[in-house]
């Protein structure tokens, strides 16, 4: 007969041991392979996955970072933190730079054409290491293509000739030097400069009102750059503290009174204009007398410049200067504007302003636009002016004093 109680005691073992054991077991894995990855793999069975994280792909980066072998979480993965409020940032302040001062208009800098044509010449010269026939044809032909001219031209080489026969020039070098104090000298002139303003008005006349305005009026032929002139020469003496008013003269071309109004509002110059078509010389007159009453010394005038109508433009240049003349004005001075770049036609023009009014000095502009800068020396020879102004660029600053050694070491 079975004991039941000892079945029940059996089977109570049995079930025990099915439960313990796999426990067992697992326990026992588990701390086995903790120790395998604290150890490292076994030599007889090599890790792969550990060689390729030690031996990337060709062209991959290695990556140093432990690869996890964690399982995957089971986590419940929480929402989302709302979004922050967005952040309004307020721009840094913007700070113009202080803008630099133009640089003044220098000879050196403004003349490389000039000098450009000269120096193959003069190169050539100083490198033959001697005096003789090519070096006086290389310096006719370099003053020809410069425009100095062909009478200042002449005049300049027979004096140099003479002067190396006698012994005084020895060489290349100092006949260089020789040529480049000729033409200083002959362009220094003791009127050179600019009139000053009020010293040069004629004492009182009993029964005349008081001269207290100094006149300069500017001629020229059309698009040599008078209306341009008269506005930058302005803007230097308004800077300097003169006290200057512009008289929009050239009634005839289009545009010419707005262009020299912009100019008197850039420059803080004050202006009289007159209808288009106008009798240009009731505009000067009617400038003159509100400079007089304003206080102010300096009328610069802008004139016209029609050649195609001679006859007419040299009576009203005549009349101008008769008007401006009147007490309380004065013509301190009369400008003749020429362009630079038309060289020798230029000077025929200009002589057609010499039968018109007496004229006391040029302006030449566009120095710096062409290579024939021997023009200079054409118009003080030929036309008997000094050169009192040369436009070296097209800023308001580059209106500058003609300074003859400047000049021609620029050239040279």
């Amino acid at each position: 007969m079975i004991d039941v109680t000892s079945l029940t005691a059996a089977s109570d073992v049995v079930i025990g041991l099915v439960v313990v054991v796999p426990v067992a077991l697992v326990a026992g894995g588990v701390a086995i392979a903790t120790r395998v990855r604290r150890r490292g793999p076994s030599s007889a069975e090599p890790d792969t996955t550990a060689v390729a994280e030690r031996k990337p792909p060709v062209g991959a980066p290695a990556s140093t970072a432990p690869v996890s072998t964690a399982p995957p979480s089971t986590a419940p993965v929480s929402a989302p933190a709302p979004a922050a409020p967005p952040v309004t940032k307020t721009a840094p302040e913007v700070i113009e730079p202080i803008a630099a001062e133009p640089e003044p208009a220098s000879y050196r800098g403004r003349l490389g054409k000039a000098r450009g044509l000269l120096s193959g010449y003069v190169g050539a010269i100083r490198a033959r290491g001697k005096i003789d026939g090519t070096t006086w044809d290389d310096l006719e032909e370099a003053l020809i293509r410069a425009d100095v001219g062909v009478g200042a031209t002449d005049a300049l080489l027979d004096d140099l000739r003479a002067r190396v026969k006698s012994g005084e020039i020895g060489g290349p070098d100092a006949l260089v030097d020789a040529l480049k104090a000729d033409l200083v000298a002959m362009l220094t002139t003791d009127s050179s400069g600019l009139a000053d303003i009020a010293s040069s008005r004629p004492p009182p006349v009993d029964g005349e009102p008081e001269r207290t305005v100094d006149v300069w009026l500017f001629v020229g032929v059309n698009g040599v750059g008078k209306t341009t002139t008269v506005g930058k020469l302005a803007t230097r003496l308004t800077a300097s503290g003169t006290r200057v008013l512009l008289a929009a003269g050239d009634t005839f071309r289009a545009a010419a009174g707005e262009q020299l109004s912009l100019w008197a509002e850039r420059s803080g110059a004050d202006i009289v204009r007159g209808s288009e078509g106008g009798d240009p010389s009731s505009v000067v007159f009617d400038a003159v007398q509100r400079a007089a009453s304003k206080g102010y010394p300096l009328v610069l005038a802008d004139t016209a410049g029609r050649l195609h109508n001679k006859i007419n433009l040299i009576e009203e240049l005549k009349k101008i200067r008769r008007v401006s003349d009147r007490a309380p004005g004065h013509v301190a001075e009369v400008l003749l504007v020429i362009d630079a770049t038309t060289g020798q036609n230029g000077l025929a023009q200009a002589k057609v302003f010499l039968d018109a009014v007496d004229v006391s000095g040029v302006v030449l502009t566009k120095l710096d636009g062409t290579a024939k800068g021997g023009i200079v020396v054409a118009i003080q020879r030929e036309l008997g002016l000094p050169v009192k102004l040369v436009g070296l660029g097209e800023g308001a600053q580059d209106l500058v004093d003609f300074d003859p050694q400047a000049f021609v070491d620029a050239l040279f």
